[in-house]
């Protein structure tokens, strides 16, 4: 079965062999990773409301790296180093300023950086449908 880091083609390729779900699984790694991010997110939001500090507070770096990492996967790793390059940094960056505004303790700014964070996967996410063709 595919794990995280599979990129995006081969799911196609298991698709185009009839090996319907584990291609199904290489697809939804992205997903799966977006909503655990999503929900330590949450958990952090709520965190730096209270001003305290949590699990979710704790837990939502290393998720948002793992979402980062099944980003590039989907990607592909060729195109994520080279055409995709401008859009590997759009993505690091993001986590970066997140990461910092959840460090700072800043609500405001951890707001602002989720968007951009989201902003940035998603639209690594649709170049790769357009890319390939394919809807995800």
């Amino acid at each position: 079965m595919p794990v995280a880091g599979e990129d995006y083609e081969h799911g196609l390729e298991l698709a185009q062999r009839g090996e319907f779900f584990d291609a199904h699984e290489a697809f939804e790694v992205v997903w799966r990773r977006a909503g655990e991010a999503d929900a330590a997110a949450a958990d952090c939001w709520t965190a730096l409301l209270a001003n305290c500090d949590s699990p979710g507070r704790r837990l939502l770096p290393s998720r948002l790296r793992a979402l980062t990492e099944a980003t590039a996967g989907y990607a592909g790793t060729p195109w994520w180093h080279n055409d995709g390059s401008h859009l590997r940094r759009r993505v690091t960056e993001a986590e970066y300023q997140l990461v910092e505004a959840i460090r700072d303790g800043d609500g405001e700014d951890f707001a602002e950086a989720f968007v951009g964070y989201d902003q940035a996967v998603a639209t690594t996410v649709v170049a790769v449908q357009s890319r390939l063709g394919s809807p995800a």
